[in-house]
Formats: structure tokens, sequence, C-alpha cells
């Protein structure tokens, strides 16, 4: 087997002039202990900026999983622990690469979240079926994660 049998070949290499995106998170699921949602958007902003594309990528947390935009004293208080938000840096960083991420209101209002105790950037919208479907009515590409 020589060097080049070895070596992944990109049969349908990808390049987008512009990207809109919206993750759907109604759970997590994980790649070993990296929520595979925020892995799979730091993989699309990587492309993002490789092309030098337009985007917009919104991730939207809700239903099981909406825990994971909680600041740390909230996130403690919600899952009973006292280590902190172990996503809040994944969060924070993509927050810093341009993504926007959204707490469904529903969800929040079901555990008495209020605006207070989500990390700061996050947004909350009505719920996260709504948003879901204005987003795609506006042309986004749905992509679920659970």
């Amino acid at each position: 087997m020589t060097s080049q049998d070895q070596a992944l070949h990109i049969d349908i290499p990808v390049k987008l002039d512009e990207v809109r995106n919206v993750f759907s998170i109604a759970s997590l699921s994980f790649e070993g202990d990296l929520p595979a949602a925020l892995f799979h958007a730091g993989l699309i902003v990587n492309d993002i900026a490789a092309w030098q594309a337009r985007s917009r990528i919104v991730v939207i947390f809700h239903t099981n999983a909406g825990h994971a935009t909680l600041h740390d004293e909230a996130y403690d208080r919600e899952r009973h622990i006292s280590t902190g938000n172990p996503y809040r840096e994944l969060i924070e960083d993509l927050m810093a690469r341009g993504v926007e991420f959204e707490l469904c209101g529903a969800t929040a209002q079901a555990h008495g979240w209020v605006n207070s105790d989500t990390l700061p950037g996050i947004k909350v919208n009505t719920d996260a079926m709504a948003r879901t479907t204005q987003l795609v009515q506006e042309g986004f590409v749905k992509i679920s994660e659970s």
C-alpha cells in the first residue's frame, strides 16, 4: 500500500459563497465528551472561514438541551452540581466567531429560567418551533441535532 492509498481523497468538494443554517438542538449527543452540535457548528464555521463565505449561523437550544445556555450559577442550580457550565467556553468561542445562540422561551418558562440566568449574548425567542419555522421561511437550512 502506498502513502497515497492511505490519504483521504475528497470525491465531492464543497465550497459555498453563502451559508445560512439554523441548528435545532433538543438534546445533547456527544462526540466523545464534546457535544456533537457544537462540534458540527464549529466545523461549518471553519468551512465558512476557509471559503470566505457570507454567513449567518443560529443555534437554538430547547427541550432537554436548554441548560447549555445557562451561566455557571444557574447551570449548577438547574443540574444540582457545582462545576459550572461545561459548555460555556465552547459557546463563547463560537459566539466570538459570529455564531448566534438562542434559548427557547417555552423551555425557559417550563424551567423557571429568566434572561439573567443565561450566558451573556444568549437571546431568548418566543419558542424554538416558531423561531425555526421563521428562519426556514427566510431561507435558512435547518440542521437538527438531538
